[in-house]
């Protein structure tokens, strides 16, 4: 019999939520960040989802929310056709950096000190974070609008999905120019990279697919009756959530594909999903603007062990 979970659940945003990131842990903690159609993107604890502030600034819906490496600076993208640089710790704005479209993404690079951004406009902006009162470095030649982004290979390649097209396009950074295409069904809305680049999972369509993250190909992929939005994999505990049109938060075990737990609540499709540092817990979001905080199945045990002394 499969458990009914009690989730944390975060209010604060008006409308839909349609990312959800967490940064890596620091001497601090890990936090959360989340971007909204309400154009106020907030912080928040890692651990418990305990609110620590919003950033203020947007005057449009805000696509994405990403923390650096070390959670120090935040960095937004949004539809009213600008990106912004933060003080995550104060939550001041640095930086806004103007562009001529929607902004959808936004991204730090892990091993240097870079910022890239992708949207409407069908060209990639490179920013250097030393150097920010320079002009970003402009790539031409994106194919179409794009949609999601995420550094790979020590940030020499960059993986970019596409509004209303199928496929991942693979950038090497050092030339300028796609070198591959990671072919999918049908539009990639969700691309995470996890493990030192060693894993790296997708959604689109129905499926939910998982890729070898050094030859770039598929490795499994798990077809589902409904829209699957996003898809986050903890290879450690060998557990995977996927989030979609259904409205519910789903577990399963990547070996057998078997689904542990349905976890229902939300009321309204789960645009986003992802584990948390360690996979003792995940976080979703929702169509009706709210985030609800999980523990997994291993959390559940700990805990449970703790309280007993083994």
């Amino acid at each position: 019999m499969k458990r009914v979970q009690n989730p944390q659940v975060c209010h604060g945003h008006s409308r839909p939520i349609v990312e959800l990131a967490y940064s890596p842990v620091t001497p601090d903690g890990y936090f959360l960040t989340s971007a909204s159609k309400d154009g106020l993107p907030m912080l928040r604890n890692g651990a418990n989802g305990d609110w620590i502030g919003t950033f203020q600034g947007h005057k449009g819906a805000v696509w994405s929310c990403v923390l650096n490496s070390t959670a120090m600076l935040a960095a937004t993208a949004s539809a009213d056709f600008s990106a912004k640089l933060w003080d995550a710790i104060s939550g001041n704005e640095l930086h806004t950096l103007q562009h001529s479209h929607i902004v959808r993404a936004c991204q730090f690079a892990e091993q240097s000190p870079k910022l890239i951004t992708g949207g409407y406009e069908k060209k990639l902006r490179l920013y250097d974070l030393n150097k920010m009162d320079a002009e970003p470095f402009v790539i031409e030649g994106v194919p179409d609008k794009v949609r999601c982004m995420a550094w790979h290979k020590d940030d020499n390649l960059l993986l970019t999905s596409y509004i209303d097209n199928p496929g991942i396009g693979v950038w090497d950074m050092r030339e300028q120019k796609i070198v591959r295409t990671m072919d999918t069904g049908k539009e990639v809305t969700s691309i995470e990279i996890i493990n030192e680049g060693q894993h790296i999972t997708t959604a689109d369509g129905n499926e939910a697919r998982f890729w070898d993250g050094n030859s770039l190909e598929q490795r499994k992929s798990f077809s589902k009756d409904w829209k699957v939005e996003s898809v986050s994999y903890c290879p450690e505990r060998s557990r995977f959530v996927v989030g979609g049109e259904d409205m519910y938060a789903h577990l399963y075990d990547y070996e057998t594909g078997n689904e542990l737990e349905c976890n229902r609540g939300h009321h309204g499709p789960v645009h986003t999903i992802r584990f948390a540092p360690g996979g003792a817990s995940y976080a979703s979001g929702s169509e009706d603007g709210t985030i609800r905080i999980w523990e997994t199945d291993f959390a559940t045990k700990e805990n449970g062990d703790a309280a007993n002394g083994l």
